[in-house]
């Protein structure tokens, strides 16, 4: 067997193993998710070796979107971490086998807390199956690796569980993007979604003009301006914007000398707005949508700023 066809015969292998989740699935999983919601603590994770390396990713999953959730490593748990834990927390157990020592030795320790316990395991006559409040099975029928010992098909359809109980949750709590900034600042996402669009419009000397403004003084402005507009306004009230493009067109389609032309006969009306409080993402999206490259920012009935489709670019 070649090295893409062992490659093709492992992705065939783990995408079994995660369709065949499905089958598992019964009350225990929605059960689990009223608990977690009702709770009014955290979702510990904890697992030894590779379960333990999932159940870190399941942990960040759940903790980002809505579920605060933190892990603990179950060898340091039985030597005082188990401190970490108080009686409103809820302890979801991985173990492939159920019988991860680590994870056994916790159980009754748990219970004497009155801790509640969701055990994911792939034997559901498991030591942690059965000591379990809720059981989330995730057997599997066989590894990808060929010698059967590597944790592989099982890690995926553990991760996978994890990401079906998580997006359960978010759905439950009515998750929305807002929130998912919030926990993602640092990220392109997060700056997206939480920025406003008076965070990044130009403001300052903006390019105004008046209606009866000359085509050079149209030029004259455009250029000392900087941003490849001008906004004609008569006294505090928008009337239009000339672009590059209007000028072009202004030109081509007018019998008139370019020096006859004045700014309300280039500019176009009516120019497309948005309010300085609005987010980044939305204005980006309109200009998008609309097929423009920049916004008059207004606040109530005064201009303020304008940003362009490259404004948004920056915060990604």
């Amino acid at each position: 067997m070649t090295p893409t066809q062992m490659a093709k015969k492992v992705f065939d292998i783990e995408a079994a193993a995660i369709k065949n989740l499905s089958q598992h699935l019964n009350g225990n999983f929605e059960d689990s998710v009223d608990m977690i919601i009702n709770s009014k603590g955290r979702l510990v994770v904890t697992g030894m070796g590779k379960s333990g390396h999932i159940g870190v990713k399941i942990s960040a999953t759940l903790a980002s979107t809505g579920t605060p959730s933190f892990f603990m490593h179950p060898a340091e748990a039985i030597h005082g971490d188990l401190g970490m834990l108080t009686k409103e927390d809820i302890l979801l157990a991985i173990s492939n086998s159920g019988e991860s020592e680590e994870i056994v030795r916790i159980i009754p320790i748990v219970q004497r807390m009155g801790i509640q316990l969701i055990g994911m395991a792939g034997n559901a006559s498991s030591t942690l199956a059965k000591a379990s409040d809720c059981f989330l099975n995730i057997s599997v029928e066989e590894e990808a690796c060929p010698l059967q010992l590597a944790p592989t098909a099982s890690t995926t359809a553990t991760l996978a569980m994890g990401d079906a109980l998580a997006v359960a949750l978010m759905h439950m709590r009515d998750f929305q993007p807002e929130e998912f900034a919030l926990y993602h600042p640092g990220g392109s996402l997060g700056r997206k979604l939480l920025t406003r669009v008076k965070d990044i419009m130009s403001s300052q000397r903006l390019p105004i003009i008046h209606p009866a403004s000359s085509f050079q003084e149209i030029i004259t402005t455009m250029t000392n301006g900087r941003l490849g507009l001008c906004i004609v306004m008569n006294e505090e009230n928008i009337e239009g914007i000339i672009t590059d493009g209007d000028l072009r067109r202004a030109l081509e389609r007018t019998d008139k000398s370019r020096f006859d032309l004045i700014a309300s006969e280039v500019m176009s009306k009516d120019p497309k707005t948005i309010d300085a409080d609005s987010m980044a993402a939305d204005a980006e999206h309109y200009m998008l949508q609309n097929k423009i490259n920049e916004l008059l920012v207004t606040e109530g009935n005064n201009l303020v700023g304008v940003i362009q489709l490259y404004d948004t670019g920056r915060i990604a």
